[in-house]
């Protein structure tokens, strides 16, 4: 068996295909300092339809006063260009944003709360078991309304205020929101304290406990560890990852920390695997190459400044003619 052969076969030790959504416009945007212009919103979340995701998050039903980034969800939702085969969905912290964002048609609404009580009352103002109690309502309005549900849990890696948390903790509240209905959890590293081992062992009890609900994982690069966890999770066999474009994104509790993982990177590396993602790699990358021009600074997307790594560069101009006559 040839070298080239035995690397592919190694390659494939998970999934042959993931999907990837794409937070960028929510997630990212709502911590950028400046705000950026509804129409700016809609040409990205335009522009990201048009590149293959299975899912885009594009907005956050969330008060005005709480994150004015946001503020203009509903002209969001109502002005963008729904691309045939993607599933909008948008984060509801309440009921009240709850009922904004049914009046706007999502594909699916995406509910948070942390699976550490000190975040969740920085994070939210409520205690774990006031987030569960209004959480179990929102399932109970949004299954009325005929709406998938996702639930995302915050700091189930660690919490920048406790620590570690208890992996039995977070089943817990995975199972519970599972029974009433959502139809995927989202585990959260909030804040870039995850490790590949303790990825991918979650993932894997996860999986085991609760085989018919979909698990999607949310990473951030806080640490440099954001596409060593995502392989982590593809090797226990996640196949739906979030991650942002130009990594945008971060955490309020984290200070220092970088965003999200890179969406361009975590495509570059699966594509580099084999692994078939549905996005084109190049037209994310000219959206990435616009979004400096859209948050007023520049991204850290380590791949747009070094390119997919197949892409070959020119020799230097003096080499053929130091090396001419030579065998």
């Amino acid at each position: 068996m040839s070298a080239a052969t035995r690397i592919n076969r190694f390659a494939l030790r998970g999934p042959a295909r993931i999907e990837i959504n794409e937070v960028a416009p929510r997630d990212g945007l709502q911590i950028e300092p400046v705000v950026v212009p509804t129409d700016a919103k809609v040409a990205l979340l335009d522009a990201l339809s048009d590149c293959g995701f299975a899912r885009i998050e594009a907005t956050s039903f969330t008060s005005a006063r709480a994150i004015p980034a946001l503020a203009d969800a509903e002209a969001v939702m109502h002005r963008i260009r729904r691309a045939a085969g993607v599933r909008y969905t948008v984060l509801v912290p309440n009921l009240r944003g709850l009922e904004r964002a049914l009046s706007c048609g999502p594909d699916e609404v995406n509910l948070v709360m942390s699976a550490s009580e000190t975040h969740n009352r920085a994070n939210l103002r409520m205690t774990r078991a006031q987030s569960q109690a209004q959480l179990l309502a929102m399932i109970e309005a949004a299954r009325a309304a005929n709406v998938a549900i996702n639930v995302s849990l915050s700091t189930v890696f660690g919490c920048p205020f406790e620590g570690d948390v208890d992996p039995d903790a977070v089943m817990a509240l995975a199972r519970i929101f599972a029974g009433a209905g959502a139809n995927g959890i989202t585990l959260c590293d909030t804040t870039g304290m995850a490790y590949p081992t303790q990825v991918r062992a979650l993932c894997e009890i996860f999986q085991n406990a609760l085989p018919d609900t979909a698990l999607t994982i949310h990473l951030h690069n806080t640490r440099g560890m954001g596409l060593a966890n995502a392989l982590a999770a593809w090797e226990a066999g996640v196949t739906r990852f979030d991650a942002a474009a130009g990594g945008l994104g971060g955490c309020p509790y984290a200070p220092g920390a970088s965003g999200n993982v890179s969406t361009e990177e975590l495509v570059h590396m699966f594509a580099s695997m084999g692994v078939d993602t549905g996005v084109d790699l190049q037209r994310l990358l000219a959206v990435v190459a616009g979004l400096g021009d859209v948050v007023q600074r520049e991204v850290s997307s380590q791949l747009l400044r070094a390119g997919p790594r197949l892409a070959t560069h020119q020799p230097p101009a003096w080499l053929a003619e130091h090396f001419a006559g030579q065998a």
